[in-house]
């Protein structure tokens, strides 16, 4: 049964403390005069049916961002900052749907079929997890764990793997069933980790 987009909420993952940007916000700093989150929240809104924002600081602010999409604001229910998977957790929690479509808060041109794409190969492999492989100029494979569609009801086995102190992204997906999805365009997937490559993003060329 096709995976629709009524079933699909979306997620951008803005609790992260920013260390390689010298510990600032990082969906909140700007590229062509908006915030990151703000790029994000745009092309994920048409993909889904309801959108959240994981952010540990700052709520307001993401609050008044995801205003125009009607999206909430969900804070890690794990202390400590321990990663992606704690975002992941909450936005599984607080979906009110069957599957979550995730994306960091710092990938501006992410693909407006990202939904599509992972929810058709989610379906066709009975997977529980669909993930981003992206091949570069030499046909070499990165992996993009973040972006991914999940199936939300993973939220318990997740929290019992977090509450073993566990926080690898991978380590748990290969409890599941997992699809990773070929795109052959690296720059859609591109991130900003540094204000450096915050500002070689500003001066490049999106992929259209």
């Amino acid at each position: 049964m096709q995976i629709t987009r009524e079933q699909i909420t979306g997620l951008v993952l803005a609790g992260g403390r920013g260390t390689r940007m010298g510990g600032v916000d990082k969906g909140l700093q700007t590229l062509h005069g908006e915030p990151l989150a703000a790029h994000v929240l745009r092309r994920l809104a048409p993909q889904t049916s309801a959108l959240l924002i994981s952010a540990n600081r700052h709520s307001d602010i993401y609050a008044a961002l995801g205003s125009p999409y009607r999206a909430t604001v969900v804070a890690d229910t794990v202390a400590g900052f321990p990663g992606p998977l704690a975002g992941l957790l909450a936005g599984m929690q607080a979906a009110g749907s069957e599957y979550l479509l995730s994306a960091p808060c710092d990938s501006p041109w992410l693909p407006t079929d990202l939904a599509a794409r992972l929810a058709q190969a989610l379906d066709a492999n009975h997977a529980d997890i669909a993930t981003v492989t992206t091949l570069d100029a030499h046909g070499d494979a990165s992996l993009h764990p973040v972006f991914a569609l999940l199936r939300t009801a993973l939220a318990d086995d997740l929290g019992a793997f977090l509450a073993a102190g566990e926080r690898k992204v991978r380590a748990w997906y290969a409890r599941h069933t997992t699809v990773e999805v070929v795109f052959g365009d690296e720059r859609p997937f591109y991130n900003a980790n540094s204000l450096q490559e915050l500002a070689d993003l500003e001066r490049a060329r999106g992929p259209g």
